[in-house]
């Protein structure tokens, strides 16, 4: 047992008095799960101040590695944005009921600096009157967007589990990477994406949707859900009432998604659906307008007619709702920070998520309730569902976490080599014109890398070129590596072609490339050289339609080192493609028609 941990222990009508240890507050546990009944937890809310009702409702970013002794920089930028110095004086001075966890906010250092963050925070709101557990959260899809690196496992992202269409995988990854993350005291993860990608220039989704088929999305995000709660983790469906068919990005503009209601239903509910059915402890809207199902202009984490009418009394889900980030532009073109979060309790949401402002939001969700424009009691609603989840997930009977808890469970081996086993069967053969794959050392020993090098997306090695070169070195080739970035110029292309002129293969690592991206031009050039030319798309698989002459294209669907080191396997022959595209790829020149369909996946 921690220390420094407060017991939260009991004491409503007919239940004895237990004097509960520093400021805790006095509560009954039901059974040794640490499981509460509604009755106790309604008593516990009671209790509570207006001021800490509000708070629970926050779930807040904060800089620094440690609760009480972040680095100056953290304390600078803790004092700029939030008014306080650190996590510990965060929680003193609003009570949130969450915090998030970044890589940016310096919150992610290694494993033991995150599970110290974790109890570190714990031990704060546990010391402040009538204290309780906060619920930490962090967005870990894999992937693309993760923001715990290594040493942690790294599984691939969606739609590179939709390639391999393994509903077992899918949930090994949610099981493993759940567990990891609890044992650094991270136990809500805003992850899995079930938004269906039937749009191929989103730029905010993209591979990070399991594919475009709504069923076989659905198979996929009950899977991961039922993965990642059966590791004591909150799963987080996103983003409702679906972010599939977009060409802004909520982060930057305000899209809107013009299906109709029947459209919204066959392909965007079926994902939401099947979360719900496998038990979603918390789901998290869009900043998003949807005409057809709320005609009043608000974005959906702000409809009412969507939140509640469609999420909780159609679908029936009682869970906990949190909204995306409340600092996205989604949600601030129409309406005031000031308005934005008691508009959204108002919709039905429970949790506030990341105000760019939480002073402007706290005392505007303070003021609307003493004013009268929100009830108490629709606080408590609230409160009640996230205490629910607090009690579920074991943070009342003991939020703390241990270093040797960290040792037994993260980035360890079996883990790690399940990842390579599941990424290996993701890789998707597209092209493979005249067998050239898989290469051969004894033809093809020596290869020319050369490719973008976008900034690695959940702190692993990268770069990916440099990645893809040890991979190939590891299997015997002599690789040489040439990053020529996203955007290459004339004259990093005359290098890459020069440099090509004594190697026997080249391996380029393409990154969405579009009709008027260099990128082309590299990769025409390099076939010009007579060279054989093996492509791999890195993040979208419909870079191949850009680039017909190619002889030889795989998808990883993602550039982190676990799906790139498993794609040189495939191509050199040490495992088979296995993956099948989870989406179409439509002709460069005619986007009505399909080049190659879902399904698509050649095998040696």
């Amino acid at each position: 047992m921690h220390t420094s941990r407060r017991t939260l222990l009991a004491a409503t009508a007919g239940a004895a008095a237990v004097v509960a240890v520093g400021g805790g507050p006095a509560l009954a546990e039901d059974d040794d799960t640490g499981r509460l009944d509604d009755k106790r937890l309604r008593a516990l809310i009671s209790r509570m101040t207006l001021e800490e009702k509000v708070g629970q409702l926050f779930v807040m970013r904060v800089y620094g590695h440690s609760a009480t002794a972040p680095d100056q920089a953290d304390i600078d930028a803790n004092l700029t944005e939030i008014g306080v110095r650190t996590a510990a004086e965060l929680i003193a001075k609003y009570r949130v009921g969450g915090i998030i966890y970044f890589a940016w906010a310096h919150n992610t250092r290694d494993p033991h600096q995150i599970a110290d963050l974790s109890n570190g925070i714990q031990k704060a709101s546990l010391a402040q009157p009538r204290g309780l557990p906060v619920l930490i959260s962090t967005d870990q899809e894999h992937g693309i967007v993760a923001r715990v690196g290594k040493p942690a496992t790294l599984f691939p992202g969606a739609m590179a589990l939709g390639a391999g269409g393994s509903r077992t995988d899918a949930r090994t990854a949610g099981r493993i990477g759940g567990a990891e993350l609890r044992a650094m005291g991270i136990r809500q993860d805003y992850a899995p994406v079930a938004d269906v990608n039937v749009n191929p220039a989103n730029p905010v989704i993209g591979v990070r949707s399991f594919g475009a088929d709504p069923q076989a999305v659905a198979g996929m995000v009950a899977a991961q859900v039922k993965g990642y709660q059966s590791a004591g983790v909150a799963a987080t469906s996103k983003h409702f009432p679906g972010h599939g068919d977009t060409e802004t990005d909520s982060h930057y503009g305000f899209p809107v998604i013009e299906h109709t209601e029947a459209q919204w239903a066959e392909l965007d509910a079926p994902p939401f659906r099947a979360a719900i059915a496998a038990g979603i402890d918390s789901i998290m809207t869009a900043h998003i307008m949807v005409p057809a199902l709320d005609p009043s202009g608000d974005p959906a984490t702000l409809s009412r007619p969507i939140l509640t009418g469609i999420l909780r009394e159609r679908l029936g889900y009682d869970g906990v709702v949190v909204t995306d980030s409340l600092g996205m532009e989604g949600v601030r073109t129409k309406y005031g920070d000031d308005r934005v979060p008691v508009l959204a309790l108002k919709a039905g949401v429970d949790q506030l998520l990341n105000p760019p402002k939480l002073d402007v939001a706290w005392n505007a969700v303070l003021q609307a309730v003493r004013g009268g424009e929100l009830t108490e009691a629709r606080l408590d609603e609230s409160i009640l569902r996230v205490l629910r989840l607090k009690a579920k997930l074991g943070l009342i009977k003991d939020p703390y976490v241990t270093r040797r808890g960290v040792d037994r469970v993260v980035g360890i081996s079996s883990h790690l080599k399940a990842a390579d086993r599941i990424a290996e069967r993701t890789t998707t053969l597209l092209v493979n014109s005249g067998g050239l794959l898989p290469l051969s050392r004894r033809t093809h020993r020596n290869v020319l890398v050369v490719g973008a090098d976008p900034a690695s997306p959940s702190g692993t090695t990268g770069p990916p070129t440099t990645v893809l070169g040890a991979a190939l070195t590891e299997l015997g080739f002599t690789a040489t590596v040439l990053s020529t970035g996203t955007a290459p110029t004339e004259a990093t292309i005359a290098k890459a072609v020069a440099a090509a002129q004594g190697v026997d293969a080249v391996l380029v690592g393409t990154y969405n490339v579009t009709a008027a991206s260099s990128q082309r031009t590299l990769v025409n050039q390099l076939l010009a050289t007579g060279r054989p030319v093996v492509a791999l798309a890195i993040r979208n698989p419909y870079d191949v339609a850009q680039l017909p002459d190619v002889k030889a294209y795989l998808a990883a669907y993602s550039w982190t080192d676990v799906e790139l080191r498993a794609a040189v396997r495939v191509l050199a022959g040490r495992a088979d493609p296995l993956g099948e595209l989870p989406v179409p790829v439509q002709k460069a020149d005619k986007p009505t028609e399909v080049l190659y369909p879902v399904g698509h996946g050649l095998r040696y």
